[in-house]
């Protein structure tokens, strides 16, 4: 059965070691999951029941483009009015738990490993129907328009009915999981799970426009971050700017997972004409 790590939440005892792993620089920033603690959620208007961790949020001069929350539900929690913004689309990636999502006229029951697309201004509520509870990704992004594209319409799927995508050259132990065609340009972002099998890697540095937020959802690996390696685990959370140089190294004999959000598919903004 696959499971999906989450924030531990709950609080060390006098005994812990207050010198971390957590990273902030000018090009990237590493959340360990040690850091996603009781005392470091936030609540939201509109919601009840609700706690949630804030990973990232726009940023001048670092990341820009998104907000990526990891949202935890009681039991009844949830919300009738869970998006304040009507230009905001988003994705939700259930990682433990169920949840019962209404879009539109239409219910769907949610599980581990479930994803939905939601486009702007899209009518939709989440609740926790059960007993436990629910842990899910939500990741948000204003959607920028351009000539002859209109938002995609909302999904509901789920990662078994998701094929892999092994990456060229490389004997299948890199593959991703597309949750939406990368030829399609009405996404102006994507949401993947990218998969490394025991001796995988990433074997050059990637440099490129695209911001990231990568969730580490099984698995450990190094990781390079523009010029740091550092190691990454369950739960980790690794925040990145554009063109800051990455790569990985998987590391023992389990396959390692991240939940990856990149922007994609329009012009660069430019600044006023001097």
């Amino acid at each position: 059965m696959t499971t999906y790590a989450f924030p531990p939440g709950g609080q060390p005892d006098q005994s812990g070691n207050p010198e971390g792993t957590a990273i902030f620089t000018e090009a990237y920033a590493v959340l360990p999951a040690v850091t996603m603690r009781d005392i470091t959620t936030s609540y939201l208007p509109g919601w009840i029941n609700t706690r949630l961790w804030v990973l990232a949020r726009p940023l001048s001069g670092f990341a820009e483009t998104f907000s990526q929350y990891a949202v935890e539900l009681a039991p009844g929690g949830g919300s009738n009015t869970p998006e304040p913004d009507v230009e905001a689309q988003s994705v939700i990636f259930v990682a433990k738990g169920g949840a019962r999502l209404t879009l539109g006229r239409d219910t769907h029951e949610l599980r581990p490993g479930s994803f939905v697309y939601l486009p702007p201004s899209a009518v939709w509520t989440i609740w926790n129907t059960g007993d436990e509870p629910c842990g899910f990704h939500w990741i948000r992004k204003r959607f920028e328009p351009a000539a002859g594209i209109t938002p995609p319409e909302a999904r509901v799927t789920h990662e078994d009915d998701v094929a892999m995508s092994p990456m060229p050259d490389c004997d299948g132990v890199w593959s991703t999981q597309r949750f939406a065609d990368p030829f399609d340009l009405r996404y102006d972002f994507h949401v993947n799970i990218v998969t490394f099998l025991p001796g995988g890697r990433i074997p050059f540095a990637e440099t490129h426009v695209m911001e990231h937020g990568l969730y580490v959802l099984e698995g450990r690996a190094k990781y390079l971050l523009n010029k740091d390696w550092v190691e990454v685990g369950p739960g980790d959370f690794m925040w990145l700017r554009a063109f800051c140089p990455q790569a990985c190294i998987v590391e023992g004999d389990e396959r390692f997972r991240y939940l990856l959000y990149k922007d994609v598919n329009r012009h660069m903004k430019l600044g006023p004409v001097r």
